[in-house]
């Protein structure tokens, strides 16, 4: 058996677990730079408000129902991500991290009750840190994908459904859309419509030869597993092969050293991830570009990829790189509105082998462990290059709520 956990509207939740004053109210969370919704609490599903909608087009919508809209904060919603993802690891020897949202559990071979094991998941995630979930427990991981949206669906099911036989497994695919089955996607949902495909257990009908000309292996496997055949296997963690830190600004820049202070802070982000995976990186790609709506005769865009002469994974020396890239794509009097760094060709840092001339400088790893610390313990980028702003992300972010949870200075006041 396996579980599917999937935190209810995560972003939503996370702005009310420290503002209960939320709770009941629609709550929607922007997209960077304040554009766009990106998530929705049920309240707000019902007044209408889509996924994706441009803030400024539902601004009267959002003033006439007591919206409230805040900027994302990801700094906090990772922070809570990680603590939920924390308890539900002492559920299963096995996890799989699938979103910031949602994981998979591998619960074979443990016998318990599985309703009574799901509902224990989601009494311990709601007292320890405030966030409602949802689970679904099923023979495979397609099908816990079906029990969860039912237990997300039907309330009365207290948040946690089991699919256990095969009496529910042909009554969940003859309710679910085919459509909404997981891997479906609108291109293969328009072609089952075609040929009279409404459910997923018509789905599970169609013949494996027809599944494999139109949908190929992964739509066999998917079928399968929609048949409770394990198909679709649990995947283990892997190493990013890229770290990418993009930003749109708040605001054009024209200057060498406003965009200098950009590519350090990008480089420095990305560094402290890479550091992260125990990785070294051996080429770095910077680019920028100017504002491609408002300069369109004017438009400027370009990038370079640097290459290192060593593996490191010191924000000195990459940075170092980082700028000379910058000084070689930069073009005065430019007005530019976006930016970033990528990180790449990745070296694992205990499969590393010391050149005999051109090494990373040994003294960095233990500055750079040490500066990584204390950024984690009291906030993020408390400890930074000196070329670097006070601002990590310069976007507009005018609805933006209190880094709670990774920020000393930020944290709850209780007054007794």
């Amino acid at each position: 058996m396996f579980a599917l956990v999937d935190c209810n509207n995560f972003y939503a939740s996370c702005e009310r677990v420290f503002n209960p004053s939320l709770n009941d109210k629609p709550v929607v969370v922007l997209s960077n730079n304040d554009g766009c919704v990106i998530a929705r609490s049920n309240e707000a599903k019902a007044l209408g408000i889509p996924m994706g909608a441009p803030a400024f087009e539902y601004d009267l919508l959002f003033r006439r129902h007591n919206v409230k809209v805040f900027s994302a904060n990801f700094s906090l919603y990772g922070d809570m991500s990680a603590r939920v993802m924390n308890i539900l690891s002492n559920y299963s020897p096995m996890q799989e991290i699938h979103s910031i949202d949602e994981c998979f559990l591998d619960l074979i071979g443990i016998d318990v009750d599985y309703r009574e094991y799901g509902l224990k998941m989601r009494e311990h995630i709601l007292k320890w840190t405030g966030i409602p979930i949802g689970v679904g427990i099923a023979p495979t991981k397609a099908l816990c994908k079906v029990a969860n949206r039912i237990a997300k669906k039907f309330p009365q099911l207290g948040g946690v459904h089991v699919i256990d036989t095969e009496e529910k497994r042909i009554k969940a695919l003859k309710w679910l859309d085919v459509s909404d089955v997981w891997g479906i996607g609108r291109r293969n949902a328009k072609k089952l419509y075609a040929i009279g495909v409404k459910t997923a257990y018509d789905f599970t009908l169609l013949p494996e030869s027809w599944v494999m000309k139109h949908m190929t292996i992964t739509g066999i496997r998917l079928q399968k597993d929609l048949k409770g055949i394990p198909s679709i296997e649990m995947e283990l963690p892997e190493k990013k092969q890229s770290i990418a830190t993009t930003r749109s600004f708040d605001k054009e820049y024209r200057s060498f050293d406003e965009m200098r202070e950009r590519i350090t802070t990008f480089t420095s982000l990305g560094a402290e991830k890479l550091r992260a995976q125990n990785s070294m990186c051996k080429r770095l790609m910077v680019f920028i570009e100017t504002n491609r709506f408002k300069d369109e005769d004017n438009f400027y865009s370009n990038s370079i990829v640097v290459k290192i002469p060593f593996p490191t994974s010191s924000t000195l020396e990459i940075n170092k790189f980082a700028v000379t890239g910058l000084k070689s794509i930069f073009r005065e009097h430019r007005n530019y509105k976006r930016a970033g760094v990528v990180l790449m060709d990745f070296v694992d840092t205990s499969e590393y082998q010391p050149d005999l001339f051109l090494n990373s400088n040994p003294k960095h790893t233990k500055l750079m462990q040490s500066i990584d610390k204390l950024n984690k313990k009291y906030g993020q980028q408390l400890i930074r290059l000196g070329s670097q702003d006070k601002k990590v992300h310069k976007m507009k972010q005018e609805r933006l709520s209190r880094a709670f949870t990774t920020n000393i200075n930020e944290i709850i006041e209780v007054k007794a």
